[in-house]
């Protein structure tokens, strides 16, 4: 399996952007990590938040079938990482919501048959044949 293949099984792109989006916002709690831990301070979320939007881009490159889920998962977390983390400065919150989208959007690739059939040329599964309608008994 090259590369191309592997990239175009998953949604790529959209895991990639998810993954920048996680990294930003866990840099902003990260350098306040002297106060994050004081009590009153929300940046533990942004810790929180920010880290599942990492792992949802990870796990989204490995399981590709879940990226609906997972990109639903990654927009939610991204809006509510302006609470903890400011969103990566607003940054971050844009691309996990652009990455989200596209892993909503990804469909995996559909399988080759492996017939020659040129367009509008019918196959015998395409026509109406009344004896395949019979069962054998």
């Amino acid at each position: 399996m090259s590369a191309r293949q592997w990239k175009q099984g998953r949604p790529f792109l959209g895991s990639i952007l998810t993954l920048l989006s996680g990294a930003l916002i866990l840099w902003v709690p990260l350098n306040l990590i002297v106060k994050a831990f004081l009590p009153g301070t929300v940046s533990v979320i942004g810790i929180l938040f920010g880290g599942l939007v990492l792992l949802i881009g990870i796990m989204a490159l490995f399981f590709p079938q879940f990226s609906k889920v997972f990109g639903i998962v990654a927009i939610f977390l991204s809006i509510l990482s302006i609470v903890g983390a400011l969103g990566g400065f607003l940054v971050g919150t844009l691309l996990g919501i652009t990455g989200g989208s596209l892993m909503v959007a990804w469909s995996p690739p559909a399988a080759d048959r492996g017939t020659d059939k040129q367009p509008g040329e019918a196959t015998d599964d395409d026509l109406y044949i009344p004896h395949k309608m019979v069962q054998a008994k």
